[in-house]
């Protein structure tokens, strides 16, 4: 058996800022938002208003694989979960029907954020995951929660004709074509990378799809004088993030924050 989910583009950083700089990147126009709607980015203009100097690339951006009928911004009762990383067990399929990423080529912490770029840049921005039955046992909790859009059929023949705004006649082939690629002589190994061709995971006969499209948000300006933005700090991180190194950020820069802070309220 086969399922699929689609995904959507979402930004966790200002979203009107974002629409009005279209010259920073014109592509998250179209993008949701993993905050709340009030999140407009005001902290970050007054502190450009202040002189802070922004650093690093502003058409650059944090983007994820989010739910493709997510609301517009985020929901707490959801939190996180529209995400969907569990791509390195299956394949994704753009709109057109082609595979044009290597989904194994490290673990999902060490690619998902650049991934999510990935997906922008496809056709209509969204893209499919395609999975099959005998790893749903391996995919994150993320893809079990009710507000999960997805399809099943019990051969590629059905199941593609059910992925939405996809060439169902090239999405077959493709999938046909990256079957017949896996090296099925190489146990199944979840907890490493291998070298099974076509990519680094071989999860063979995936039948299943969840759609994909990014969750981007943008490189944000450094401080001016004794004001620090902490995590959001620029020109860290833009082509990728490993999972986890933006607290590690958050934490250094936050120290070195306060206690700048501290040295100036004790000068008054």
């Amino acid at each position: 058996m086969t399922c699929a989910t689609p995904c959507a583009a979402a930004t966790s950083r200002p979203l009107r800022p974002l629409r009005e700089c279209s010259g920073w990147n014109p592509s998250l126009k179209l993008t949701h938002n993993g905050a709340t709607d009030f999140n407009t980015g005001d902290a970050i203009r007054m502190a450009l208003d202040i002189g802070a100097a922004p650093v690093g690339n502003r058409s650059g951006c944090h983007a994820v694989a989010w739910e493709r009928n997510a609301p517009e911004f985020g929901d707490l009762a959801v939190g996180d979960q529209f995400q969907k990383h569990s791509y390195p067990w299956g394949i994704y399929i753009n709109a057109e029907g082609e595979r044009f990423v290597d989904e194994g080529a490290d673990f999902q912490n060490y690619t998902y954020a650049k991934y999510g770029r990935v997906i922008l840049n496809q056709p209509g921005q969204f893209a499919w995951q395609i999975f099959d039955a005998k790893v749903k046992g391996q995919l994150r909790d993320e893809y079990r929660i009710k507000q999960v859009t997805k399809v099943t059929a019990n051969t590629l023949e059905e199941l593609v004709k059910k992925l939405d705004d996809v060439n169902a006649e090239v999405a077959l082939k493709e999938i046909k074509a990256y079957n017949a690629a896996v090296k099925t002589d190489i146990p199944f190994n979840p907890t490493s990378r291998t070298a099974a061709a076509p990519k680094a995971w071989p999860s063979t006969n995936p039948t299943g799809p969840t759609p994909s499209t990014p969750r981007p948000s943008r490189p944000t300006p450094s401080p001016a004088a004794s004001l620090s933005l902490s995590e959001l700090v620029g020109g860290i991180f833009y082509f990728n993030y490993p999972g986890g190194t933006g607290l590690t950020n958050g934490a250094v820069f936050g120290k070195i924050a306060g206690a700048s802070a501290a040295k100036q309220a004790a000068k008054h």
